[in-house]
């Protein structure tokens, strides 16, 4: 100790030791949240970023509401961030705008596609990449810790905020009292004024009922908790860029040991996958009436009886491959060069049986019809297939550390691809072209999609089906005020439908 004093637990004068305190009488740190100074700037920019939301935000449907959403927040965490460096360069980089931009092109799905199920997915990817924006580079956390950094940040940031709050209200200048007339005196201004008008002016008052929603309990409680949410994201993305954790180092010492325990079960493996796709080859040239009748199954039965045993071996493959970059030995030349042979030839295997999946998925498809489930595990195929070519890159040079973040940035890419070719339209156009080869049509199923389907349905099934079907695709649609407009449900009230008509 500084004072020269003995140190706990050491002897002290006269040979006495001295006792540590217990546990739980030691002192303990204080909280982040207490430490962490908050910049001026985030409460006005979360509040008003919560403001905006909470007005157009439609949070029952997909709507460019959404998107809108989306740019506050982002323009919310931007200005805070700036505004509270002081003249130091801002911690955004190329890499937090590539994943703001994807997480706004996931959000601006609302605004062209209806279907429910997809953009709740487009949101989750979203969440996933906003928070991977507001994180920037490796931190010494997890990349499943980063992944939901924000959401976490913003619980987290609850006290943070409570604290700032209550020292903005105390200042002496008034200021808090000051912004609460202010914002009191136009709205009690809005309040006179805007009837008056809407009742002098029938134009205007078209306008005013566009924009301004009913005002019922419902919808004040909505805009509180959308106002609540949105607030708790932003401050959360400033409580995390206040004090960021460390960020992870580029370089890992090698790792050393006896790699008999990694290349037995690697080289075991890479034969059973040899003989598979050897197996796989004589089908493929001729063999596929064989198999048939030895196994006395259908096509269709023998490729749902398959696809499902491969996408379980691509998965576990996968896992495999993970450990073995992040465990097996590299230290020597030699170690490196076995990681390269064994890696590169189970990625290259398996990625023909990712090919053999997908093809016994489509098979199956032809013979029973596409639907959504099953062209959702047809793109996480593709995606397993991609993860295995990144694998192979990642070999070149042995340093995967990219790996799990290009992971995530592929799949939310897949979906970003998927929402934008429209999956419900394929999935109706797809089974239209069965239709039309003779195969039964389930067209119960076709009205449970979302209007994305109507064009299809509209122009290729014949009346009185085609009326029948469109009449469930549109059952369920409300009207929609500008926050929530969507091209796809826009577009399908234009289409004219018959007299209505019998539906079985």
């Amino acid at each position: 100790m500084a004072g020269g004093g003995p140190a706990a637990g050491a002897p002290g004068a006269g040979g006495v030791a001295v006792a540590a305190p217990p546990v739980l009488l030691r002192h303990l740190p204080p909280p982040k949240s207490a430490v962490v100074p908050m910049p001026p700037a985030v409460l006005p920019a979360a509040g008003l970023a919560g403001t905006a939301a909470a007005l157009v935000l439609p949070v029952d449907r997909p709507g460019i509401g959404w998107l809108l959403s989306g740019l506050a927040v982002a323009a919310g965490v931007v200005v805070a961030d700036r505004r509270s460096r002081d003249g130091e360069p801002s911690a955004f980089t190329w890499r937090n705008a590539a994943w703001t931009g994807l997480a706004l092109a996931l959000l601006a799905m609302g605004t062209v596609r209806a279907s429910g199920w997809l953009f709740a997915l487009c949101v989750l990817a979203a969440v996933v990449a906003g928070s991977l924006a507001v994180v920037g580079a490796r931190t010494v956390n997890s990349v499943l810790h980063d992944m939901f950094a924000l959401p976490v940040q913003a619980l987290l940031a609850l006290p943070w905020v409570g604290r700032g709050v209550g020292r903005f209200a105390a200042r002496r200048d008034g200021v808090a009292r000051r912004i609460a007339l202010a914002v009191l005196a136009a709205a009690a201004l809005v309040g006179v004024f805007v009837p008056l008008l809407a009742s002098a002016d029938a134009a205007f008052a078209a306008v005013v009922d566009a924009l301004v929603p009913d005002l019922s309990v419902a919808t004040l409680v909505r805009w509180c908790a959308v106002f609540a949410v949105v607030m708790a994201v932003v401050a959360g993305a400033c409580y995390f860029l206040a004090a960021p954790p460390r960020r992870a180092s580029g370089d890992r010492p090698h790792r050393t040991g006896y790699g008999l325990e990694w290349t037995v079960p690697l080289v075991v493996l890479i034969l059973v996958f040899g003989v598979f796709v050897g197996v796989r080859l004589v089908v493929l040239f001729g063999g596929t009436e064989y198999v048939l009748r030895t196994s006395n199954l259908t096509s269709a039965e023998y490729a749902r009886g398959g696809f499902w045993q491969l996408c379980a071996v691509t998965v576990l493959t996968l896992a495999i491959v993970a450990a073995a970059l992040r465990w097996a030995p590299d230290a020597t030349k030699a170690d490196r060069l076995r990681q390269r042979v064994l890696l590169g030839t189970l990625s290259a295997l398996s990625l023909v049986l990712v090919g053999s999946a997908l093809s016994r998925m489509w098979t199956y498809q032809e013979a029973y019809g596409f639907t959504v489930l099953r062209l959702l595990v047809e793109v996480c195929e593709l995606w397993f297939g991609g993860l295995f070519v990144l694998v192979l890159a990642a070999l070149v040079r042995l340093r995967p550390a990219w790996l799990p973040r290009a992971a995530v940035a592929t799949a939310a890419g897949a979906l970003l691809v998927l929402a934008v070719l429209d999956p419900e339209r394929l999935i109706a156009d797809a089974n239209l072209d069965r239709a039309a080869a003779g195969k039964p049509l389930d067209h119960r199923y076709l009205a449970g999609f979302s209007a994305d389907v109507v064009p299809a349905v509209s122009a290729r099934l014949p009346e009185p089906l085609r009326t029948c079907v469109l009449r469930q695709v549109l059952a369920a649609g409300t009207a929609d005020g500008w926050p929530a407009w969507n091209l796809s449900r826009s577009t399908a009230r234009d289409v004219p439908l018959a007299p209505a008509a019998a539906c079985g």
